[in-house]
């Protein structure tokens, strides 16, 4: 005879027969009761036709209940339309005075449950002009370095990977630096997608006075003399194997990489850049390229270190733009391990020592730690890279609806912010500068 059945008793002590038994008459007793009371209580709700109709619906293909998902993603994008506007209604709490759940509330003299604290951080919080007053930290235009794609044609070219970003002609370039301008962005940096018959293993065309970079830095200081113009000093836009330095028999070369980094930066100054930014990760760099500006009377040219930049999988989109690809291998052997964090303590003091006017981290999402890390043991300033995989990300989600791509791009700049950065390079510098003075 099977054991009597109670939801809250232990199964009678009996063998493993009588046990296995047992649990098949209290599973199957189980289901027949849940059953019973779907079944119940769908026919109760809907009424026979009702029923018939739910049976129904889940008989139907997939194609036809797809509408019904697509309106679930309407719904859930709809919210970015526009504001809702709250109910005004008092209510009375009062009766909540009988129903307290914890030791620690009370009741204020307006009948109302109250808890009993002197701190409350919300107070704080409550209007904008309160947030606005005590805001610790604050994003403007003026913080952003806009990245510029450059090469030597006639017509823009759209990056697939990149949207909103194109490889400029050195007049749309121009244009697109009057237009940041005007939008209170102080600062470009510029990367130049180079002809194939130009790259060498050597990269001598970085240093080619006549070369894309050396004319676009005149062409800007001639229109807009006030505008800073950065330049990126790394042999890999010229280099016929992609890599930041010279290579042989599979090895990039450090020395006598640096000495080729040293012309170029030379060179950039007298084209008349403001700051260059060594990105090439070889040992000595920073302070190679200091003296060899010193010597030529370029001491009040900056350098923007690349002091941390790790071998991120974040590059690929900046890399399909200027088509500087690594032509065998990785950059491992230069490029910091994105493991590692000590390793970039060791690299600050370094190029500090070197004469570095500033530290960059690249990526900067990511790497929101090493930022503030290297903030809180440096006394110079701290860029952060938003880099082109970051930036894409966040182009295909908004392109989706899945994200509000002004909310989300401000809210990721203003972390680098938080972070310790004083400086965002960002492709987003134009458009969030636009943003932030009010404009869609």
């Amino acid at each position: 005879r099977a054991p009597q059945l109670h939801p809250t008793r232990a199964p009678p002590r009996c063998s493993t027969m009588r046990y296995s038994n047992y649990l098949r008459y209290s599973v199957a007793a189980n289901i027949a009761l849940v059953a019973t009371f779907l079944v119940v209580a769908w026919t109760t709700s809907a009424g026979s036709s009702g029923l018939s109709a739910r049976l129904s619906a889940f008989r139907r293909p997939v194609s036809m209940r797809a509408p019904a998902a697509a309106g679930a993603l309407q719904r859930r994008t709809s919210v970015f339309a526009g504001p809702v506007v709250p109910e005004t209604k008092t209510y009375d709490f009062s009766w909540m005075e009988d129903e307290l759940s914890s030791p620690g509330m009370g009741m204020s003299n307006k009948d109302r449950p109250l808890l009993d604290l002197r701190v409350r951080p919300r107070r704080n919080r409550r209007t904008d002009g309160m947030r606005d007053m005590v805001r610790e930290n604050i994003l403007t235009p003026a913080n952003f370095i806009y990245p510029l794609f450059i090469h030597d044609e006639k017509e823009n070219e759209k990056i697939v990977s990149m949207p909103g970003c194109e490889r400029h002609s050195l007049d749309s370039m121009l244009n697109e630096v009057g237009e940041a301008r005007a939008e209170g962005v102080r600062s470009v940096i510029l990367f130049p997608k180079v002809e194939d018959d130009k790259k060498t293993n050597f990269g001598e065309e970085a240093y080619n006075p006549e070369g894309i970079v050396p004319r676009a830095i005149r062409m800007i200081k001639a229109k807009y003399p006030d505008m800073i113009v950065i330049t990126d000093v790394a042999l890999d836009p010229y280099s016929s194997m992609g890599h930041d330095g010279i290579v042989e028999n599979g090895v990039i070369l450090n020395d006598e990489t640096v000495q080729q980094l040293c012309r170029q930066a030379v060179t950039q100054a007298e084209a008349g850049a403001d700051i260059v930014a060594p990105s090439d990760m070889m040992d000595g760099r920073i302070g190679a390229i200091r003296d060899a500006l010193d010597v030529e009377g370029y001491t009040n040219v900056s350098i923007i270190a690349y002091t941390a930049k790790y071998a991120s999988a974040y590059y690929g989109p900046f890399r399909d733009a200027l088509d500087s690809h690594p032509g065998f291998g990785n950059k491992k052997t230069y490029q910091m391990d994105p493991a590692n964090t000590r390793e970039a303590l060791l690299e600050a003091e370094l190029d500090a020592q070197e004469g570095a006017d500033m530290m960059m981290v690249k990526p900067g999402l990511p790497y929101l730690d090493i930022i503030r890390l290297l903030k809180e043991a440096s006394d110079v300033p701290i860029a952060a890279y938003h880099v082109s995989g970051e930036y894409a990300m966040l182009k295909a989600a908004a392109e989706r609806g899945w994200l509000n791509e002004k909310d989300v791009a401000l809210e990721t700049l203003l972390s680098f912010r938080r972070a310790g950065a004083s400086v965002i390079l960002t492709y987003y510098a134009k458009q969030a500068a636009r943003w932030l003075n009010g404009k869609e």
